[in-house]
């Protein structure tokens, strides 16, 4: 009989402390210590003496050759498709898609292999009128509504799927334990025990979290290193489109997106991703720039507005990329173009608020701060590639070959870089017109002139 003990654990970043205290003091959050019993170990995490430790060249490949989403976007967040045995961890705003993607793609992995889809926040039926509307079809596709723990464990065991999937983690409870589903414990017991349970038995699982106020995943970070995988959905209830985006991935690189489409019978995978940040109007005040999203390059225009201010502080705005990024460009701006800037409100914004975070952006939003400035048209169907250091230099970029490739195939004409490798421009000759540039001064000098 395993024995119990009590402790206090700070419900927003998983802390533990032997007594309780009004505030975390690993993340000063107020009233967030709740106490909670928990067993010391489970019964399913017995000791196994069986297992023996095997030479390296004598595992198969083909245990773990990956298996297809059916969709090619989520295949490409999680590095070339589904790993046997991995644990995945999905997060995203409620009502932003999570069952919906979860749901197609269960569909359509049980055309090959065997898929076992628990529901513990709804019921059959309710997954029932889902499936109806999203119009799928199916062969080895089992559900199972249940949020008792040992339940779905003796279930998982009977079916023996290939993959199975929890929805979600937040609703499923270990009657071991005194503490309520959906505190710290409860996920964190939880998820062990179903991971301990998908790695001895090679199936691959993906489990579908909660996310708190400020858009983190419920529970505590030691949630996020116990699986292989997490994948954040993207999106907001204004706009159709949804990111599927790799936070970790222990199989594939990180930070990769795929882009869907939800529409009236479920998401739609998008197949020309730049084309939804990008628009072909040549007008002052907006570039094009070419960013690496994990593998994968895209385009996105950068809109920029300055205007007079009538404040004694004039104000700075950015969507899409950090305010501390475009308050280091307006002083590069400054000190090496020669254009006072401190008199004037400067607006930015990516093309569909597109998050940027690759520094080879910088050179895009310079050009579009000063054509706003000046209300000149930058060099009409052109791209803008470049970080900005200090001293006014355009530092080269990473994956720039990839970036150009992308401007070609979209069709742009024009694409301004730093100084490239020797023999790169040879190989976009009569594709497309590279200008190299090493400062600030050249690039405004090509790019704004009448």
């Amino acid at each position: 009989m395993s024995s119990k003990l009590s402790t206090f654990i700070c419900q927003n970043c998983g802390s533990e402390t032997s007594q309780y205290f009004g505030r975390c003091l690993n993340c000063n959050s107020w009233n967030s210590i709740v106490e909670e019993i928990k067993s010391k170990r489970s019964k399913y995490q017995d000791i196994k003496n069986n297992k023996k430790s095997i030479p390296f060249n004598e595992i198969s490949s083909k245990k773990i050759s990956r298996f297809t989403s059916g969709f090619r976007e989520f295949d490409r967040v999680l590095g070339g498709g589904i790993v046997p045995g991995s644990v995945v961890l999905l997060g995203g705003e409620p009502g932003i898609g999570k069952s919906t993607i979860v749901l197609q793609s269960a569909g359509k992995i049980s055309l090959n292999e065997k898929v076992l889809y628990i529901t513990a926040e709804e019921s059959l039926e309710q997954v029932k009128i889902r499936w109806e509307r999203l119009n799928q079809n199916s062969i080895d596709l089992q559900i199972f509504a249940e949020t008792n723990l040992s339940i779905i464990i003796e279930e998982i065991k009977r079916v023996n799927p290939s993959f199975a999937i929890i929805d979600s983690i937040q609703a499923i409870h270990n009657h071991e334990m005194q503490s309520s589903p959906g505190s710290v414990s409860q996920v964190r017991e939880c998820s062990s025990e179903l991971q301990n349970l998908a790695k001895d038995n090679n199936i691959a699982l993906l489990i579908i979290g909660h996310v708190t106020k400020d858009g983190a995943l419920a529970g505590p970070k030691t949630l996020e290193h116990l699986v292989d995988t997490v994948i954040n959905f993207e999106g907001d209830n204004i706009s159709s489109h949804r990111l599927l985006r790799s936070i970790k991935n222990r199989f594939g690189s990180t930070f990769e997106i795929g882009i869907f489409e939800m529409l009236e019978e479920g998401l739609r995978e998008i197949k020309n991703p730049s084309s939804i940040f990008t628009n072909k109007e040549n007008i002052s005040g907006v570039t094009t720039t070419i960013t690496n999203e994990g593998t994968r390059p895209l385009a996105v225009d950068i809109q920029a507005l300055v205007n007079k201010s009538f404040y004694s502080n004039p104000r700075r705005t950015t969507t899409g990329i950090s305010i501390n990024r475009l308050h280091q460009i307006l002083a590069v701006i400054e000190k090496h173009v020669g254009i006072k800037l401190s008199e004037f409100d400067c607006y930015v914004a990516t093309g569909g608020g597109f998050e940027i975070n690759d520094p080879s952006s910088d050179l895009g939003v310079a050009i579009s701060i000063l054509s706003s400035l000046k209300n000149i048209p930058p060099l009409a169907n052109s791209s803008f590639i470049g970080e900005l250091g200090l001293s006014g230099q355009v530092r080269k970029s990473n994956n720039l070959r990839t970036k150009i490739e992308e401007a070609v195939r979209i069709g742009i004409k024009n694409i301004v870089v730093p100084k490239l490798e020797e023999g790169l421009n040879n190989n976009f000759h009569n594709l497309i017109n590279i200008k190299e540039i090493s400062n600030i001064k050249e690039a405004v000098d090509y790019s704004l002139s009448k």
